[in-house]
């Protein structure tokens, strides 16, 4: 039986081998920017990051303009600690790391792609063969762009969630890194209390946050279990 891999720590070595003044660039998926805002606070002291949001699983417009404005104001945010950092030390002799400017390029928004990777699959439940065919029509599509443009690494913040599987992202990632020849970034962000710290981030920030990934299979099975929590509260009574 192999063993299990612990994708923090192989990030961990990458991160450390990366020598100052050397920042590798990065093409990140982001999800939403709850998700992206320990990622990005924690990858920007390394890498020369532009996120990349695409999310066709989101298949209601309003809500995807809501988490895609999202997104570009937790990084205008970001990049403006960061400016006003910078300016404050000039000529102080005092360096502080707050890590390099982000980027962003909004993807196409094609909810139709979404659907088709999804049909035959409406009844997976979560965290099922409909979610890895999602996370594969996501990630390729980054990998895609992540060689167009020259990078030097992809991935992809979904590895956050508690609710995503991160071994199977790790190996839905590799898969395309070897298709398309830019390297895979291992990640297992919820590790070293990312998820937590995430939270906390949205919260500092006042991030929209949703209790469902984006797509209608996700929202319908989350407000049946609401409303059993509901009837089970009301009978509790």
């Amino acid at each position: 039986m192999s063993a299990v891999r612990n994708y923090q720590k192989e990030l961990d070595k990458i991160t450390v081998d990366i020598k100052s003044g050397s920042a590798p660039t990065l093409f990140l998926h982001s999800c939403c920017a709850p998700c992206s805002s320990y990622v990005l606070e924690y990858l920007r002291q390394f890498f020369r990051i532009t996120v990349f949001y695409y999310n066709p699983n989101i298949t209601e417009a309003q809500e995807y303009r809501k988490r895609v404005a999202e997104q570009k104001r937790l990084i205008a945010a970001y990049n403006a600690y960061s400016r006003e950092a910078k300016q404050a030390e000039t000529g102080t002799g005092q360096e502080q790391n707050t890590g390099y400017l982000i980027d962003i390029v909004e993807g196409d928004y094609e909810p139709a792609c979404f659907y088709e990777i999804a049909h035959g699959l409406e009844q997976c439940p979560e965290g099922g063969e409909r979610c890895f065919a999602c996370y594969a029509l996501r990630l390729r599509e980054t990998a895609k762009r992540a060689r167009a443009g020259g990078y030097d690494y992809f991935t992809t913040t979904l590895t956050i969630s508690p609710l995503k599987n991160a071994a199977k992202l790790n190996e839905i990632g590799e898969q395309f890194a070897k298709e398309y020849g830019t390297a895979w970034l291992p990640s297992d962000f919820k590790k070293k209390n990312g998820y937590k710290r995430s939270v906390e981030l949205s919260k500092e920030y006042d991030l929209y946050r949703q209790d469902y990934c984006g797509c209608v299979y996700s929202r319908v099975q989350r407000e049946t279990e609401r409303e059993k929590e509901s009837d089970t509260g009301s009978a509790a009574e």
